[in-house]
């Protein structure tokens, strides 16, 4: 599916009603469940419409500081934020699902919340800087893939102004390569047919996109194989294709006893899970 989401700010104040923490950033989650027939399935858990930010804190030098939403049927996130004389850093990032939602989960075997603690990978940032990062990015943990795109957060804020000096991740950055997160995956990009140079003028567009070779492994053995070419046609203001570079893809998923899961991450904030 090409999945869309809600976008979530969040602007903390102090008692002086000074901005203490602020984020703004887009996420979803893919989340590996066992259905009551026995089978693995993976859905897709994405932020509602409407969100609550129950529970956040501007934290101290004692005290982390806390980003805590709420969404949809009983679904909460959070990650605790640490500081030093220098830098503030994710510390651990919560999660709590709940199978009740059937929207989400419609036939899971387990019912309730289930809550899953992850450790935030991201590195320290310097004190009144923002951290900026569009690129998406994966945090991996328990059957759940955490993915994030679009952030921009500042813990500890001075003077309740957020700061202009950015700290970027590295997948925003040109020149370096692409962020591959942890993987069992195997993947071997397709081989290309080297095009004669388009004119100066004016780009020519690629009708056909490249085909890419695709695999997944369970343990030592191979579980998955997909040679495929993938192109989008997004419709929103005006028809827009994308075609999905295996260069710069990277493959995840899952092997089931009967169901098998391909996420597909091109760096671009285009997924596409089968």
């Amino acid at each position: 599916g090409f999945f869309q989401s809600y976008a979530v700010e969040v602007d903390i104040k102090d008692a002086s009603n000074a901005t203490c923490l602020y984020a703004d950033w887009m996420m979803r989650f893919l989340i590996t469940y066992e259905s009551n027939n026995g089978d693995y399935k993976t859905t897709t858990l994405n932020l509602s419409s409407s969100v609550t930010h129950n529970g956040s804190v501007c934290g101290n030098d004692t005290q982390a500081a806390v980003v805590a939403v709420q969404f949809g049927e009983g679904h909460s996130w959070s990650i605790n934020i640490t500081k030093t004389n220098e830098t503030y850093q994710g510390d651990f990032i919560t999660l709590t699902y709940n199978t009740n939602d059937t929207a989400v989960f419609p036939d899971a075997k387990r019912k309730g919340p289930v809550t899953v603690l992850v450790k935030d990978p991201l590195h320290p940032v310097q004190l009144n800087t923002v951290f900026v990062c569009h690129s998406s990015y994966f945090v991996e943990g328990e059957n759940v893939t955490q993915i994030f795109w679009n952030v921009t957060v500042q813990a500890f804020v001075q003077n309740g102004t957020v700061s202009k000096k950015e700290s970027r991740c590295p997948a925003d950055t040109p020149t370096s390569a692409p962020t591959v997160p942890p993987t069992t995956s195997n993947v071997t990009t397709a081989s290309t047919t080297t095009l004669a140079p388009a004119p100066t003028s004016a780009p020519v567009p690629v009708e056909n996109p490249d085909t890419g070779n695709y695999s997944l492994k369970s343990g030592n053995k191979t579980c998955f194989l997909a040679t495929v070419g993938l192109q989008l046609n997004v419709s929103q203001d005006k028809p827009h294709l994308i075609n999905i570079n295996p260069k710069t893809t990277v493959a995840d998923g899952a092997c089931g006893n009967t169901t098998a899961t391909l996420k597909l991450n091109d760096g671009n904030s285009t997924l596409i899970g089968f």
